[in-house]
């Protein structure tokens, strides 16, 4: 195997989507029913970056980087950050995190953050070393329904 490299997909970038679907697979039991579509209008948004860690044409990792401006702020928000089962360990998700905080400090910088659930504990204790401070706070989530067509 050759050494791992990240690449920034573009729209373009529709070949990925395949292993694509095979990380978000190892993310969450839940599906994630992702397309052409959704992947190519997520890339064209500008408010999401998406990085693949990939040696030849195998991707083993894959980090998202969104942002947006808020007055007290511009908010970078790292999510769906996975690598593939059978190469952790590897130093993978480190190198992943570290190619981010990387972007974040080259577009000007800003608030980095991210959540991880409790069970992920070898994320969790990444975080941790990569210097991510736990905050005390409450996470919400309410899942609101686009209106019948």
């Amino acid at each position: 195997m050759s050494e791992p490299k990240i690449i920034s997909l573009t729209k373009e970038d529709v070949q990925w989507l395949p292993a694509l679907r095979v990380l978000l697979s190892q993310l969450s039991e839940r599906p994630h029913p992702i397309d052409e579509a959704l992947l190519t209008d997520m890339l064209a948004s500008g408010a999401s970056r998406l990085y693949l860690l990939c040696s030849g044409e195998e991707a083993l990792g894959m980090l998202t980087l969104s942002s947006y401006p808020l007055l007290t702020g511009r908010k970078w928000w790292i999510e769906d950050v996975v690598v593939k089962s059978e190469c952790r360990g590897r130093g993978y998700g480190r190198r992943l995190i570290a190619h981010a905080r990387a972007a974040v400090a080259e577009a000007g910088g800003g608030s980095l953050l991210l959540t991880s659930r409790p069970s992920r504990v070898a994320a969790n204790e990444l975080y941790k070393s990569e210097g991510f401070v736990q905050r005390n706070t409450n996470v919400y989530k309410l899942e609101v329904a686009a209106p019948e067509k």
